[in-house]
């Protein structure tokens, strides 16, 4: 089953195009890295599929699971929203606020407006973020405040909510580009169990090439606007990006993980999902 499919769409903000006639497909369960340099397109098209932005008018269209979100620069079918969650560079959590409170913030599209405005969250939906809490493997920090924690901790956090969101296709936008090697690998990992284990749909951006390589089968690469590869990670050799990209292509490379290491974590559990992804 296809989990997003994007056509044919384009942005431009004044005199600067922003995508280019951009068209791509994920299928249900993939891990897909999205890399390019700075200023590639990378972003804006994360926040178009996210329903964070529209494209201009013309042939562009994003369908989610099959149905229309947004065609000729317009929105349809807002309610789409719920099922595609975000995890930003900057975390996104209230810092004055309980790590358990910034994840039970995922039940607010499911709970009665009072409720989530006065932050009143019932038994079973508090289990959950607990639950939630456990499977990215910081159950201990439940009660601190959130601006208490590392980068790599908070942006688990993040992903936590998105799992009581329920999200069916989670997008990460550079979710380790702030982060240590350490926590950056902790990250990656927890993205990578979830997929695994639940089926969630990823599209993770990317600078590291490594991670990509270490962690997707797939890459997809932009340039200037537009998808310039899209194909098995195992192919981003530093030749090939210097082929992508030229000068550019040495933000794309991180020396912490040797360039030959394509040992992906989590390979037993990956083999039953195999068959979802493109050879």
């Amino acid at each position: 089953m296809i989990a997003v499919a994007v056509s044919n769409l384009s942005k431009s903000y004044g005199n600067t195009c922003a995508l280019k006639d951009v068209s791509l497909t994920l299928a249900r369960g993939e891990m897909v890295a999205l890399i390019g340099a700075s200023g590639s397109g990378k972003s804006t098209l994360i926040r178009h599929i996210a329903g964070l932005e529209a494209g201009d008018g013309g042939a562009g269209r994003i369908e989610i699971f099959g149905e229309l979100t947004q065609s000729a620069g317009r929105f349809l079918r807002r309610g789409k929203r719920s099922r595609v969650a975000v995890i930003f560079q900057q975390f996104n959590l209230v810092g004055r606020l309980s790590v358990l409170m910034n994840v039970l913030i995922g039940h607010l599209g499911r709970t009665p407006r009072w409720r989530g405005t006065l932050g009143l969250f019932n038994r079973a939906e508090k289990a959950k973020a607990h639950k939630a809490l456990e499977r990215v493997g910081i159950p201990q920090v439940a009660a601190q405040r959130s601006s208490t924690l590392s980068g790599g901790q908070q942006q688990r956090a993040a992903i936590a909510r998105t799992l009581v969101q329920e999200a069916e296709i989670l997008i990460a936008d550079e979710p380790i580009s702030a982060l240590d090697p350490s926590a950056a690998r902790r990250v990656m990992d927890v993205l990578a169990d979830i997929n695994a284990k639940d089926d969630i749909t990823i599209l993770v951006s990317l600078h590291q090439v490594e991670y990509a390589r270490r962690y997707c089968r797939r890459t997809i690469a932009m340039r200037d606007g537009a998808i310039v590869y899209d194909g098995p990670s195992s192919a981003l050799s530093p030749d090939f990006l210097a082929e992508l990209y030229g000068a550019a292509s040495e933000e794309l490379v991180l020396p912490d993980i040797p360039a030959g290491d394509q040992t992906a974590p989590l390979a037993e559990s990956r083999k039953r999902r195999a068959t979802l992804l493109p050879a």
